[in-house]
């Protein structure tokens, strides 16, 4: 399949008006040059509606659009749990850690690390955010990318891979998480748009004179079994989602770990003006992803019933491009390029982030202005910047060079990421959450628990290969917590090594707030029990 004349066009408009609008907000102001606080926190004058829609680009790719339409259409509806239990995720996230963590001016996790534990600990989870950021995340989001360029636009998918990953880049490279999250609010609104036009389409070919609702109603009719939110133990991917365990287990470990722990993520927020500003990005974020399965795996569903011969699920979703009429399917593809180009851009960021502060500004023992109250010296952010821009450069070139051999023979994407990721997350969240309300935890306990984490997954998965990863994550985080608390109760440190403060942390949240945390709350209800 290529694309006409017209959805050419949509295509490089959007790409010459996205590209433009970046490097306009990218300008210097007279006589100024960006700084590290400018590069890498946008300044910390992000406004909420920057904050939610740059949430949600940098979390809505390939890997969630291709991977999570591929998994719509293997496992069902079941997989919008991902998305319905992140919104309740963000509120928790908002409420109580990001006072935490903007109360301390944190600007890094790692950096929250060394207040919290100590140096080795951030230098540590430095490099190992670099490594999984770069050869898990940066390569599926721009593969599953490159596979949907190919079968929508024909363009050969390693030319494809390359394109996307360097328009990323330059994206980017001179305005740094400014030009990310104040153009994401375009970025987003396309997304949305052109996936409710896919599902709306796909739907109205299903529902015939029924219409959409007709589509919707027929679908769930001729495939039932893809319309069970909770899975039982005898569905063939009770595995991947084991059911009630999704509410309450593991989902609840990988979302803490991905919202509130995750720089790429969570940097948006810490770029916030002030906490008001953050937790009302964190409510519109909540909003739009409850949203997302009707954009995202509604498609990949509707794909059982109009493509029900599909080699692999993941071809799900740019099949059903194929659908739309021309001018339309230009539009749906430049949103798609756009998820795309918004998260390996949010990404590459957040590499050049962790690398320069956390890695290069330690080692060099420079002050930055990133951190606040640090005296600025000209040369030295200079630097620190062109070092950010050239992190940036080296990380996508890797992930374009070792995306086809990683993830080249994965079927599910979204499923692998998941459970690659899996490894870690308890542990992650183990030290996170210790650091967070637990004033007796130490490097020692924190360090055992990242190992524990890693170790006990390992020797899980080779010795209950049946054992669900989301369970698996469960007993790993239940160990690794209690042999962390025994270590820290067994080797205390000095009170003095805790540099965080939250003893004159307010928890409070306004009216608005809490209006829509019930909200969302009372929506998640009906969702779960339409569909249970």
């Amino acid at each position: 399949m290529t694309l006409s004349t017209i959805d050419l066009a949509v295509v490089i408009a959007y790409a010459v008006g996205i590209f433009a609008l970046a490097q306009w907000v990218s300008r210097d102001k007279a006589g100024e040059t960006k700084d590290s606080s400018d590069y890498f926190l946008a300044s910390k004058s992000l406004p909420w509606w920057a904050i939610g829609a740059s949430l949600i680009a940098a979390n809505i790719s390939a890997e969630q659009i291709v991977g999570m339409a591929g998994s719509g259409y293997a496992i069902g509806l079941a997989i919008s749990s991902y998305e319905w239990m992140a919104a309740l995720t963000l509120l928790i996230v908002g409420k109580w850690f990001l006072p935490i963590f903007l109360r301390n001016g944190i600007y890094t996790m790692p950096q929250f690390l060394e207040q919290r534990y100590g140096p080795n600990l951030r230098t540590l989870m430095a490099v190992f955010w670099l490594g999984l950021y770069v050869f898990v995340n940066l390569t599926s989001i721009i593969w599953l990318g490159s596979i949907a360029v190919n079968q929508v636009a024909g363009v050969d998918q390693d030319a494809a891979l390359i394109a996307l990953g360097l328009f990323a880049l330059l994206y980017q490279l001179r305005g740094g998480l400014k030009a990310v999250a104040l153009t994401d609010i375009v970025q987003v609104t396309l997304l949305v748009f052109g996936g409710l036009c896919v599902s709306a389409i796909t739907l109205s070919r299903i529902g015939g004179a029924g219409g959409i609702i007709g589509g919707f109603a027929r679908l769930q009719q001729v495939a039932p079994e893809h319309f069970e939110m909770i899975l039982s133990p005898d569905n063939p991917f009770y595995k991947d989602l084991p059911g009630i365990s999704v509410l309450i287990g593991g989902m609840w470990i990988a979302n803490l770990s991905y919202w509130g722990f995750n720089q790429y993520i969570i940097q948006r927020a810490l770029a916030a003006k002030d906490l008001p500003e953050a937790q009302k990005g964190i409510v519109l974020a909540a909003f739009l992803k409850m949203l997302m399965p009707f954009v995202i795996v509604v498609p990949g569903i509707a794909a059982v019933v109009l493509a029900p011969d599909l080699a692999k699920p993941d071809q799900a979703y740019p099949t059903m491009l194929r659908l739309l009429p021309p001018g339309l399917l230009g539009l749906v593809f430049a949103a798609l390029v756009a998820a795309i180009v918004a998260s390996t851009a949010s990404k590459i960021n957040s590499i050049a982030t962790i690398f320069t502060l956390d890695l290069y500004a330690k080692r060099k023992g420079a002050a930055t202005a990133a951190e606040d109250g640090a005296a600025k010296d000209p040369a030295t952010e200079r630097r620190l910047v062109m070092v950010g821009r050239i992190a940036a450069a080296v990380a996508i070139v890797l992930a374009m060079v070792t995306a086809r051999p990683l993830l080249g023979k994965s079927d599910q994407a979204f499923q692998y990421i998941q459970e690659y990721t899996g490894f870690f997350t308890p542990g992650i969240t183990v030290i996170f959450l210790m650091g967070l309300f637990w004033r007796r935890a130490t490097e020692a306990g924190a360090l055992t628990a990242a190992v524990a984490s890693f170790v006990l997954s390992l020797v899980l998965k080779s010795a209950l290969p049946a054992l669900p990863f989301m369970n698996r994550m469960v007993v790993v985080f239940v160990a690794a917590a209690a042999l962390a608390a025994i270590v820290s109760l067994l080797r205390p440190q000095a009170r003095e090594a805790n540099r965080v403060v939250t003893g004159d942390v307010s928890y409070a949240t306004t009216t608005a707030f809490n209006v829509a945390a019930l909200g969302v709350l009372a929506i998640l209800v009906a969702l779960y029990a339409t569909w249970w």
